[in-house]
Formats: C-alpha cells, sequence, structure tokens
C-alpha cells in the first residue's frame, strides 16, 4: 500500500468515479506547442503532449480519475478557493484557504523550452497549510498504464513511444497505479514540480529550474501583449481573448486550432461531440482577421505561411481543415473506453469533416488575404498565385451544393452562407486588383461577383418571410446568414437584412441567446440538440449595432460576457436550460466574436465598418 512522507498508510482513492465538473471550473495553460486544462480544485484534468492534438495523458476530462490526471490541493476542508491569470499572461494562479492558512497552485507550461514542460509551483501565503498531490499517467486518452520508476527526485512513467518524466523535492509514492504523497508548504516558501515530455527512445529530459522558467514565461507573454494596439472600453476582455488565440496558435507552423478539447459535448449526454483540435481555414481566417486589427502582423506572417504549405498543390483539392503542420488525414475514430464527459457519447479523435466540400472556405481565405494587405502585411508572389488558382477553382464550383458552415452530414445543399462566401471571393480579388495591381482577370472576376450576388438574391431570399434563408427553396433560418452586412455584401440597414435580423430573433433566440439553426428539422443529418451558439451571438450584437441599434447590442454583449467562466473563457455553446457552458473549451470561433463585436462598440471604425470598406 502506498505510504505518506511520513510512514503513515494512504487509503487509496477512489478513481473509477466520473468528473463530471461544469466546463467553466477549467482554465487553460500553454506553452503554443501544446496545452492543458486545470479546474479551480486544482486537478488538471486534460493534458495532450507533445502537441495539441496528441493523445492525453490526463483524460479525466472525458472519463474517470483512472483516465489520468494530476492534483494538487490542501488536504481536508478548503474554505474558499480563487483563481486569476497573472496579468496580461497565461501564467495561472489557484489561492487555497484552509484554517490554516493560504496556499496558492502556480500552472504554466513555459514557452520557447527544448521539450514540453508542465509547471506547477506550491507557494506559501500565510500559515503552514497541508497539501496532496495525486498523480495518475495514462498514456493515449488513458487507454494504456506505463511503467513507472522511481527515482531520488520524482518518477519517470513510460509507455510505448512516450516518457514523462516529474521532478520534485516531495517524496513521491505509489505504483503504477497512481502516485500520491502529502507535504506541507509553510508561508514564504515554494515547493516545485515539474513535468517533461520525451520520445522514450531519448534520454531523459535534462532537469530545468522550474521556477526560471516561470519567470521568463511571465515576462514573455507581458512582452507580448504590450503589442496589442487596442484601448478601447472592455479592453481586460480583449485581452485575455487574444492570448486565449495566441494560445491556441502552433507556434512551430502558425496553424490556429479552433479549440483545446475533442468531444466536449454540444448536449449534456448526446452524440454531437467533435474533435476540434485542428485548423479549420474558416476559424483560422477569423481568428487571424482578429489578430490583425489589434496588432499582431507577426501571427499573421506566420499563419500565411501555415496556409501556403497547407493547400499547396491542385487547388480543387482543398480542404476545410488540416493538422497544424498541414496535415490532410484526419481520420476519425470513436474511443469506446471512455464514457465522455457527463456520459457523453462517443468520444471521437479526428474529424471526418475534412472530406467535406464547403465554398465558403474560399471566400474566408480571400478576405483574410486581402485584409493583410490593407493592413500592412507584405506581399508575397506565391500568395497571390493561390488566390488566383483558388479563384479559378471557385469558378467551376460555385453553383455546387455543399456541406456549409456547419458542416451537415446529411445530403449537400444550396446553402445561402457558401453563396454569400463565394461572393466574397470574388469582390476580394477584384478589390485586389483594383487597388494593388495584381495581375488577373478583373472583368471575369467582376462578372462573377454581379452573377452571385443576383443569384443569392433570387433564390437566397424569401419575400415571404421578408427574411433570407438557411438554403434556397427552404423556409428555414440561419444564423450564419447574419454575416450578410458583416462582409459586406448588403448594407446592415437593408430591408432585406433588417428583416433577416428580425426573423432570427424571432425564430433562433433562447433565452436572448442565438442558435445555429432548428436542430429539429434535420438538415445536419446529426439526432439530437445543441446549445445556443456563442459566435452567432456576437453576429447578432455586430448587426444590432450596425443597425443603430446601439444599446440593444451592448446589452447584448455584456450578457455574453458575462457567460465567461472566472477566468474570462468561453465554450463553443451556452445550455440556456442548465445555465452551462457546452462544446469545445475554450473556443477560438467565441473568442473571436467577442474581440470583433468589442471593436464594433467602440464606435466608428469597429471591426465589421472597416471590413465593409475594405
Amino acid at each position: 500500500m502506498p505510504r505518506g512522507p511520513e510512514g503513515n498508510p494512504r487509503a487509496r482513492p477512489d478513481v473509477s468515479s466520473p468528473v463530471h465538473e461544469p466546463i467553466e471550473n477549467y482554465a487553460l495553460i500553454g506553452d503554443c506547442k501544446s496545452l492543458a486544462l486545470v479546474s479551480n480544485t486544482g486537478s488538471m484534468d486534460w493534458l495532450c503532449l507533445p502537441r495539441f492534438d496528441s493523445g492525453a495523458c490526463f483524460a479525466a476530462l472525458l472519463g474517470t480519475h483512472e483516465h489520468g490526471r494530476w492534483l494538487i490541493r490542501p488536504v481536508g476542508h478548503v474554505r474558499a478557493t480563487r483563481r486569476r491569470y497573472r496579468g496580461d499572461t497565461l501564467i495561472l494562479e489557484t489561492v487555497f484557504e484552509t484554517h490554516e492558512g493560504v496556499a496558492t497552485v502556480v500552472d504554466c507550461m513555459p514557452l520557447g523550452t527544448d521539450v514540453p514542460e508542465v509547471v506547477r509551483l506550491v507557494v506559501g501565503t500565510r500559515g503552514v497549510v497541508r497539501m496532496r498531490t495525486e498523480l495518475i499517467i495514462r498514456f493515449d486518452y488513458g487507454a494504456f498504464i506505463p511503467w513507472v520508476r522511481a527515482k531520488p527526485d520524482g518518477i519517470v512513467a513510460i509507455a510505448g513511444p512516450d516518457l514523462l518524466r516529474v521532478r520534485t523535492p516531495v517524496r513521491l509514492h505509489g505504483e503504477n497505479f497512481h502516485t500520491l504523497a502529502e507535504f506541507t508548504v509553510s508561508e514564504g516558501q515554494t515547493v516545485p514540480f515539474s513535468l517533461t515530455w520525451a520520445p522514450s527512445t531519448s534520454p531523459e529530459p535534462p532537469c530545468t529550474d522550474p521556477q526560471a522558467n516561470l519567470a521568463r514565461t511571465e515576462a514573455a507573454w507581458r512582452e507580448w501583449s504590450r503589442r496589442c494596439t487596442y484601448q478601447g472600453h472592455y479592453r481586460d476582455l480583449v485581452m485575455r481573448s487574444l492570448i486565449t488565440l495566441k494560445a491556441l496558435t502552433y507556434a512551430p507552423t502558425g496553424g490556429i486550432i479552433a479549440a483545446a478539447t475533442t468531444s466536449l459535448p454540444e448536449e449534456l449526454g448526446g452524440s454531437r461531440n467533435w474533435d476540434y483540435r485542428y485548423c479549420w481555414l474558416r476559424d483560422a481566417t477569423f481568428a487571424l482577421y482578429a489578430l490583425l486589427t489589434n496588432g499582431y502582423l507577426d501571427e499573421a506572417r506566420a499563419w500565411r505561411q501555415w496556409l501556403l504549405r497547407a493547400v499547396a498543390g491542385y487547388p480543387p483539392d482543398v480542404q476545410i481543415m488540416y493538422g497544424v503542420a498541414g496535415e490532410r488525414r484526419l481520420v476519425e475514430q470513436e474511443l469506446d473506453w471512455l464514457p465522455g464527459y457527463a456520459n457523453s457519447r462517443p468520444v471521437r479523435v479526428g474529424n471526418a469533416a475534412h472530406r467535406q466540400l464547403q465554398l465558403d472556405i474560399h471566400g474566408e481565405i480571400m478576405d483574410t488575404l486581402h485584409v493583410g494587405r490593407c493592413l500592412g502585411l507584405e506581399a508575397l508572389e506565391d500568395g497571390w498565385r493561390v488566390q488566383v488558382a483558388l479563384m479559378r477553382a471557385l469558378e467551376k464550383t460555385w453553383r455546387q451544393p455543399d456541406e456549409g458552415i456547419w458542416e451537415v452530414r446529411a445530403p449537400r445543399r444550396h446553402f445561402t452562407h457558401s453563396r454569400m462566401m463565394a461572393w466574397v471571393a470574388a469582390d476580394r480579388a477584384v478589390k485586389s486588383v483594383e487597388r494593388y495591381t495584381l495581375p488577373g482577370p478583373v472583368d471575369e472576376w467582376r462578372a462573377l461577383r454581379q452573377a452571385i450576388h443576383d443569384d443569392i438574391c433570387q433564390h437566397g431570399f424569401n419575400p415571404t418571410l421578408n427574411s433570407f434563408v438557411q438554403h434556397y427553396g427552404s423556409e428555414e433560418l440561419d444564423a450564419s446568414l447574419l454575416m450578410l452586412p458583416l462582409v459586406g455584401f448588403l448594407p446592415a440597414k437593408d430591408p432585406r437584412v433588417v428583416g433577416t435580423v428580425q426573423a432570427i430573433q424571432r425564430g433562433l433566440t433562447r433565452g436572448g441567446l442565438v442558435q445555429r439553426y432548428r436542430t429539429p428539422s434535420q438538415v445536419d443529418g446529426v439526432a439530437g440538440g445543441e446549445g445556443a451558439f456563442l459566435a452567432c451571438s456576437f453576429w447578432l450584437a455586430d448587426n444590432l449595432a450596425l443597425q443603430g441599434r446601439t444599446e440593444e447590442a451592448r446589452v447584448l454583449f455584456e450578457r455574453l460576457v458575462a457567460l465567461s467562466n472566472d477566468v474570462g473563457l468561453l465554450s463553443e455553446q451556452y445550455d440556456v436550460d442548465n445555465a452551462r457552458l457546452v462544446g469545445n473549451f475554450p473556443q477560438a470561433f467565441s473568442h473571436v466574436g467577442l474581440i470583433n463585436t468589442a471593436r464594433n462598440l467602440a464606435g466608428p471604425g469597429g471591426a465589421a465598418e472597416r471590413r465593409q470598406r475594405e
């Protein structure tokens, strides 16, 4: 039986109990290569090493403690817990107050290290606090128990290709099943823990100085945050969202993932559980737009290079998503040994939607690269050649039905949003030639732009409903139609846009928040329902602001930001009935919406007005 540091037997905890902490209880740490989620109980329940999309070595988020976690918290009763990020950084501080004193757990993943590392420091703030740590390491999403060897300064865990090295002055006890210990921390004392990853074929990772790495990482985050050019209202919220987008950026390539997790459900107990740890062209372009308009040109350059590498080849073969290094095969599979978050099955890794046809991505790529030119990003000859090739492909495909922005797993349709973004592609191609004298068949593109515009107005607008509709010939609404004025297709005060906004407010809102579409319509071919989609709710606020309904927009915006958790993070959706965040977390799309709406509410020259002008 494992024994504590003073030789007293310790009862083995129940590791088979499911982990159903609310999603909002988690905070993100990361090093722009990999990431972890830490709950406000001090438990690290999600950690993927060495990349965002690697198999998790802590997967309790999607199962039980048995699937891997790392707990550090006081022994016994905790009177109060509070946490925060340390200024404009991704360094998390969780303060535990007990009857004996106060201790702070500082969590971070150091930037710029040779090997991935997690640093956890326990700092005594007042009195003497008894602490406990419990470390349950599993590989490949909890599938494999590693071989664990004790070391004088910690442990080594090995299984297959993975090796984890934990170093600490605390004497750890245990076996393959789990490792634990108790220790005390006094006022002014710091007890360090360091976890590093390496391939099992390599030597053990070298010893590092956790406190020095923490200090260097704090300086790096503060320097990055100082580059932000936004100084308007809600700056703290905007800054936290920008930091989150940066944390979701894979530094070696510049690719931006959609979210930190896989299979967090859109409906508790449901099957709408998808892997978002990949680079959607659509999500990445929205994220890059938010970064570009707030002063982060370096990230735009890195993403552009990732894009050119990822889509290189035959233009019609462009995918809607890629791996962080541009991988194209993202085979979807189900992990049947995991019960799922809140018993939401199946747990999926990979994403079959990478094979879908989504015509809107042409518009998002063309728009973002055009905005980059407008904001001073230097031109690349290869970049324009890719854009011309994309336009040639779009000329042949824009009339085809597709799976659309929401990645339906049902028969293809003529989605109005997809056609609208095809118009955006033609519009930005024309503007690129007109404003920057780039070579291209501008007369053909002008004609194409007009043809698409006429087609949408004729087939995508329902006069009886006084609204644009989800797909041609239907009477269904879709929140993606809120993008019509945001991309400049029609002015926000055009009667058809006003009618569409009113129809969406009547037919697609619950508790004042916007749903993507009516799931009972079965347009997506997936059973069950979902929560309100936060990005779409921000789009509604943008429309209200552009229509001069500023106070309504502000009220909605403040309702949305109030849904973020105590450290400013948002998931993909919100369950109005259960008052909980749902969907993958944190979600880039939601934070992009927050950034852009904050800018729109800042007054003339906001994100939406700028996008229409450009």
